[in-house]
């Protein structure tokens, strides 16, 4: 149902494209943590029985003190990044302390993952209050308000740093017109707070304003944050492409995600120059860990958005037919989704629609 606005991930021609349709691809494979390797093997299991030509290539992200003290990711899966430039993630729990940094973040800085990408899209089964939603939110990933760059300044008083540059806005802006361009989107919406952060959101909506004067058959149209989440809830149906800096985009797109029955049905992939990360973006939920009771939907459509990337499409449209079909009968559905099924009943019941 939503093959359109997943087909073509990234415009042609832009650095970090897949061009590879034929042959076996090697693919980078976090597990993640909690949930993460129950919904990981059932993802591997489906592709298995579509016969998919992807060999994996699993490394643990499992945080490792550095020279400095603090904690990051370890060398072989840097290593494996770089060398496969495509790579499929489960959820990350990143401990809460002194030392400790997020590790997806850490992530999408240390492969210039600067793009992320999360359809938003009404599925037939799924009950929700809105019917229509057709959304499609691109974030900047790498600075903004995430960029980590804070400090005491006296006893009780703590400064952080937004940071917002003329380079990465304009290349998320161009990302985000090529991507209405290659998927037949005809708006892109500019999402920012200029009227209050009148420099640095000043800047990022300066870029939008023009790069969309090279792509005139794309309606442009800017919008204040707190408008486009009130206009959201209201009438989904009035946005298609969003694009905004970081923070924006991390609370814009779990709300759109709601809209369509919450993250574990919401694909994600985050674009960079040299490679590309897919990703559940949902929790760990070590509740639930290790008795059979996840939901894979999230990271089996966001898969499938690798599949896309790498254009083997047939396998995903196969995949991601299958994955709807179960969905739409309701038979196999997880608790979360309403159901009483288990993640091994979802599992065969997408593969039993594979035949």
């Amino acid at each position: 149902m939503a093959s359109r606005i997943i087909r073509k991930i990234v415009p042609a021609g832009r650095a970090g494209s897949a061009a590879y349709s034929t042959g076996v691809r090697r693919v980078t494979l976090i597990p993640g943590h909690g949930i993460g390797p129950e919904i990981t093997v059932a993802v591997q299991k489906i592709f298995e029985a579509a016969k998919v030509p992807i060999e994996w290539d699993e490394v643990d992200v499992t945080a490792v003190r550095g020279p400095d003290g603090k904690f990051g990711i370890p060398q072989k899966a840097i290593d494996s990044v770089n060398t496969n430039k495509i790579g499929l993630k489960g959820p990350l729990m990143t401990p809460v302390g002194k030392g400790y940094r997020s590790l997806n973040l850490a992530l999408r800085k240390e492969f210039d993952l600067y793009a992320n990408v999360r359809p938003c899209k009404s599925l037939d089964g799924i009950k929700t209050l809105y019917d229509d939603v057709d959304v499609v939110t691109i974030r900047e990933n790498t600075e903004g308000e995430y960029s980590g760059i804070e400090h005491e300044i006296v006893d009780g008083v703590v400064q952080s740093i937004k940071l917002i540059t003329e380079e990465a806005s304009k290349r998320v802006a161009e990302f985000a017109f090529q991507f209405a361009t290659e998927n037949n989107r005809k708006k892109v919406t500019a999402v920012h707070k200029a009227n209050i952060m009148r420099m640095s959101d000043g800047l990022f909506l300066r870029c939008c304003r023009d790069v969309a004067t090279k792509y005139p058959d794309i309606k442009f149209e800017e919008r204040y944050l707190d408008t486009v989440c009130l206009n959201m809830v209201q009438d989904p149906s009035k946005f298609d492409v969003l694009v905004m800096p970081n923070l924006y985009g991390d609370i814009m797109s779990d709300m759109c995600s709601g809209l369509v029955g919450g993250l574990g049905l919401t694909p994600s992939g985050n674009i960079g120059k040299n490679g590309a990360l897919f990703e559940s973006v949902h929790g760990t939920a070590p509740d639930i860990a290790g008795k059979d009771l996840a939901n894979p939907t999230a990271l089996l459509l966001s898969a499938i958005m690798m599949l896309r990337h790498l254009q083997l499409n047939e396998h995903a449209d196969r995949v991601q037919n299958a994955c709807y079909e179960v969905l739409r009968e309701g038979k196999a559905l997880t608790g979360d989704l309403g159901g009483t099924g288990k993640c091994s009943d979802y599992t065969n019941a997408v593969i039993s629609k594979l035949n």
